[in-house]
């Protein structure tokens, strides 16, 4: 028996497992290192900023813009 408000549908999410997948592989690009000038680069302006490199890159990726 369902629960209050459960309309017996399927389940929102049938290709759970596909897309887990995808997004694994999306954040393992998105993470994998630019190359060393760029790490150097975004190493100094996190510092300046007071914050973590990986701080830092989580905001660009976030924002889509530098700070």
């Amino acid at each position: 028996m369902a629960s209050t408000g459960h309309n017996g549908g399927p389940p929102l999410d049938p290709d759970g497992s596909w897309r887990l997948f995808c997004w694994r592989q999306a954040h393992r690009r998105a993470w994998k290192q630019p190359g060393r000038e760029v790490v150097l680069r975004r190493l100094a302006r996190a510092e300046e900023l007071g914050m973590s490199h990986r701080d830092y890159t989580l905001e660009i990726m976030e924002r889509g813009r530098y700070l």
